[in-house]
């Protein structure tokens, strides 16, 4: 089974947008991704705002930072 992941991001966010349709074909095979906004949490944007997108593995905490390819996301997910 797949890990439950979240997506920091933001509204006008390009890279957001390019992680989002990359990650498509995971979705399509089972992975649950929460999109995250970073702009409502105080927490979240200073953590993130100069990072994102970022994927985060709710399980273990785990991230990936942006730039990540299709191969980095399997590798991530293992």
């Amino acid at each position: 089974m797949l890990p439950e992941c979240q997506l920091f991001g933001t509204l006008g966010c390009h890279l957001c947008e390019v992680a989002e349709a990359m990650l498509v074909e995971f979705v399509e095979r089972g992975l649950l991704v929460e999109r995250v906004d970073i702009a409502d949490k105080e927490t979240w944007f200073a953590a993130y705002s100069l990072r994102i997108p970022v994927l985060r593995r709710v399980d273990t905490g785990a991230e990936l930072g942006w730039p990540f390819s299709a191969d980095e996301v399997v590798a991530f997910l293992r």
